[in-house]
């Protein structure tokens, strides 16, 4: 779930569960390498990101391989959603890539927080709607992009990220190989 929004009832009622995430939450901290959930476990938590970067990995059904679907950045939530919310299994793995500090609340906290009011309630009707829109976008991104929009469309929303992560997380994420985002990174930082 990201903070970056389109609208400004977005930007506040995700604001509030930043805040919320502040006042009940924990300040935890997550080496390199450190998971928040594992594939197949109980998902339980959804976090504030401080500073760091997670990444969501999938196990491939045919081809066992592990494939990058997400990522959470500093400024944004990182969660299983809606599954934290159940304690159901999580279907990534969400690891840190860097060392990263959240505020993290659980599951059943804010199931409590969201039925505190029927404001709360649309709170979370607007945060799934969100994150459904968001999903949409890749989705579409991935059946109507080039393999060069889809990189072009990743920096603009993340200008730092050829700094921060490696190309194979990169190319995984985009779902091409680490060659053609070597070669797509040349093009467009060196203009060859």
């Amino acid at each position: 779930m990201e903070l970056k929004f389109n609208t400004s009832k977005m930007a506040s009622e995700l604001l509030r569960l930043r805040a919320f995430c502040l006042q009940a939450g924990d300040a935890v901290t997550y080496s390199k390498g450190e998971l928040l959930e594992r594939e197949g476990e109980p998902s339980r938590w959804i976090a504030f990101v401080e500073s760091g970067c997670f990444k969501y990995v999938t196990r491939g059904y045919s081809d066992g391989k592990d494939h990058i679907t997400w990522f959470s950045f500093e400024g944004e939530f990182v969660a299983d959603y809606p599954r934290f919310l159940y304690g159901v299994p999580a279907k990534s793995t969400i690891e840190a890539m860097m060392p990263c500090r959240v505020l993290r609340v659980s599951g059943d906290q804010l199931k409590v927080f969201f039925s505190q009011s029927i404001e709360t309630m649309e709170m979370r009707a607007h945060i799934g709607e969100h994150i459904l829109g968001q999903f949409h976008e890749r989705y579409l991104d991935f059946h109507c992009a080039t393999p060069r929009e889809r990189y072009e469309l990743l920096l603009s929303r993340c200008p730092g990220i050829v700094n921060d992560l490696p190309l194979n997380a990169i190319a995984s994420f985009l779902n091409v190989t680490p060659k053609t985002i070597s070669l797509l990174r040349r093009d467009i930082t060196y203009g060859k």
